[in-house]
């Protein structure tokens, strides 16, 4: 049972300190205006927001609670524990004077949309919008075109395996000038992309301390790994893909050099996992 909570003006529900106001002034035709709380645009403004919301759930985050920035996620594997878990969260909410949006709140259900991904117990699952966009979207007549095309795709990588592979192409295209760079290798690989799009894995969530394996792959532009769980014996679930292009230097490693640096590179991306798991490496 999940519960999607979205707070109230976000950065406006933290009070700026009183020797700091004067610094965010602003004149207008008839006064010398300053804000009493804190304004959006400020490069810590973020940052800031979020240590508010560790600090007021720090009890709860990882248990019952997940936050990022002004999205709350409150998570129950029991339907009967979801209303205590609420009531948990919003004592918290009304200790510190949190304020939420109700339009932009949904109770008690089971799968619901979370920083674009779709979230129920199955899983975690790429947007039906996000596919939908890629899908709809026609072949690139220029090169801004493909570059906002290559950043729809690049936001769908964690679902898919050897991406980078994938999109070399695109990539290829994207540094030659002019109209002409969409070549045959880019459409057939835009029609390969579409086909992994309607048949994407569902990723799965880790249990607490549980053993994780992992798989690399390397080739001569990129280098990847996909990192699984094993329910039992006979089923493995993704949790996240990872891939990424090869420098020029790194291009003349050997095999067993660009290997370490896939597992290099994984373990930098996926510190949290590498963290709170025994990770298994499976190679041959």
């Amino acid at each position: 049972m999940l519960s999607f909570l979205d707070a109230f003006s976000r950065y406006h529900q933290i009070p700026m300190s009183p020797a700091n106001k004067e610094k965010t002034a602003f004149i207008t035709p008839h006064n010398l205006y300053c804000y009493k709380v804190m304004p959006f645009r400020l490069k810590n403004a973020g940052a800031t927001y979020q240590r508010l919301m560790t600090k007021i759930f720090k009890p709860l985050i990882g248990h019952t609670v997940e936050v990022y920035i002004d999205d709350i996620v409150v998570k129950s594997k029991i339907r009967d524990e979801h209303v205590l878990h609420l009531q948990e969260v919003f004592h918290l909410l009304r200790k510190y004077g949190m304020k939420l949006n109700p339009s932009k709140c949904a109770f008690g259900i089971s799968a619901g949309k979370f920083l674009g991904f779709m979230v129920s117990q199955r899983g975690i699952e790429v947007s039906p919008d996000q596919v939908k966009a890629v899908i709809e979207t026609p072949p690139p007549r220029n090169k801004k075109e493909l570059q906002r095309l290559t950043g729809k795709l690049v936001a769908l990588g964690r679902f898919i395996a050897r991406f980078t592979d994938e999109l070399r192409p695109f990539f290829l295209a994207i540094r030659k000038a002019g109209t002409n760079g969409w070549t045959d290798n880019c459409q057939t690989a835009f029609e390969n992309i579409k086909h992994c799009l309607m048949q994407l894995p569902i990723l799965s969530s880790p249990i607490p301390k549980e053993k994780l394996y992992m798989y690399l792959a390397v080739s001569e532009w990129a280098i990847s790994a996909v990192l699984f769980r094993c329910p039992s014996p006979k089923e493995q679930k993704p949790i996240y893909y990872v891939s990424r292009a090869l420098v020029d230097v790194e291009t003349r490693y050997s095999k067993m050099e660009l290997t370490a640096l896939a597992l290099r590179s994984t373990a930098q991306k996926l510190r949290p996992y590498f963290q709170a798991h025994p990770v298994v490496v499976l190679t041959d």
